[in-house]
């Protein structure tokens, strides 16, 4: 029997992503080096990637990459989908055969719009409309998932060590301004292709390392706004979080990060006036939306990129640049086997964003 220190035990999941501030299009393979070096922070159960600017002849149409258990639930998902979009364009996503991805289902990709008179009908704003779809399958069609829903956008992910996710899906031909990585050491969770990271909802995709103790506390008060927590993960409540908080409420980002790595009390009372009444405000306005326990998370958005660690830094992030790329990782080497020579690496503080804004993203 394998005793305490006769075993290596990962700090969680390891989390990679690259940006290219200029809006400047670089292909898939670079992102999957990175999640490679981190390979003994996964243990096959879920890889997964999200990839942003893939699909500029689609840009002004939702992307949804679905999940199906079998060919008759992915005909009835296809006439709900006719009968609230206009299908531009429907194929099977592209794999390649590979002997350690196994099990996998029909994965298939949808260019939509909604339909005009199903909008009006709604009285909902069009991404307000995509997203009740989008829990709409989720919820009432069993074996159908959609797992990604944003525009020029797309996640990628399986079961698997995250770099054979990167070639099962061929991630070397997309070419996009930002791409995020996970590679998937699930604790309390079973491995499953629909659990693995990143978790998205419309253009917002998160990867997170680490556990979230306030899960519990977080779905049931994201719940009492219309979201539906399928997954039985921390990291889908962050994601359904950060929407709220960034496209129902309005929040800058430097706001999200204060609600949800939000400082101490004692910590803001030591703040200048301006600063400690808004940092009070928004601890007491968002209290349900604060998230507990150690965590770094990457959020790819239609905008950029926001990376952020846990209010004490219990989990490891590591930033480098290099002329208009932001690369982060959870380790450094992980960064250093595409960019060797940077111009600035850092470990960013406990609470802290690193936000970097794409200058042409869409």
């Amino acid at each position: 029997m394998l005793r305490e220190g006769q075993v290596r035990i990962p700090s969680g999941c390891a989390i990679s992503g690259m940006i290219d501030k200029s809006g400047r299009r670089f292909c898939g393979e670079d992102i999957i080096k990175s999640i490679a070096v981190m390979h003994d922070r996964s243990n096959g159960l879920g890889g997964g990637f999200a990839a942003y600017g893939i699909y500029p002849q689609y840009k002004d149409y939702y992307a949804l990459h679905v999940f199906f258990d079998s060919t008759a639930v992915r005909r009835d998902c296809e006439a709900f989908f006719e009968r609230h979009f206009d299908i531009i364009n429907l194929s099977k996503i592209p794999t390649r055969k590979m002997k350690e991805i196994t099990d996998e289902p029909y994965i298939w990709r949808y260019f939509v719009t909604p339909l005009p008179s199903k909008l009006t009908d709604s009285q909902l704003d069009e991404r307000e409309f995509v997203a009740r779809c989008v829990f709409r399958v989720n919820t009432q069609y069993d074996g159908a998932y959609v797992f990604s829903s944003g525009k020029n956008m797309g996640v990628f992910k399986a079961v698997g060590f995250p770099e054979d996710v990167g070639r099962f899906y061929r991630l070397e031909e997309y070419e996009g301004w930002c791409f995020t990585a996970h590679g998937r050491y699930p604790t309390n969770t079973p491995g499953w292709w629909g659990g693995a990271h990143p978790f998205a909802l419309l253009d917002y995709a998160v990867v997170h390392n680490g556990e979230i103790s306030s899960y519990d506390a977080n779905r049931r008060a994201i719940e009492m706004y219309g979201y539906k927590c399928t997954l039985q993960t921390d990291t889908e409540v962050i994601t359904y979080i950060v929407d709220y908080l960034h496209r129902k409420k309005g929040l800058t980002l430097p706001e999200i990060s204060s609600v949800i790595a939000a400082p101490f009390w004692q910590t803001i009372q030591r703040m200048p006036q301006a600063e400690r009444e808004t940092l009070e405000y928004l601890r007491v306005m968002f209290a349900p939306q604060l998230i507990t326990g150690p965590f770094s998370i990457l959020v790819g958005h239609e905008g950029g990129l926001m990376a952020l660690n846990d209010r004490l830094k219990l989990r490891s992030m590591v930033v480098g640049e290099q002329g208009n790329m932001t690369y982060i990782a959870s380790e450094e080497a992980a960064i250093r086997v595409i960019a060797p020579q940077l111009e600035s690496v850092w470990a960013p503080k406990g609470g802290e964003p690193v936000i970097v804004e794409v200058e042409h993203g869409n």
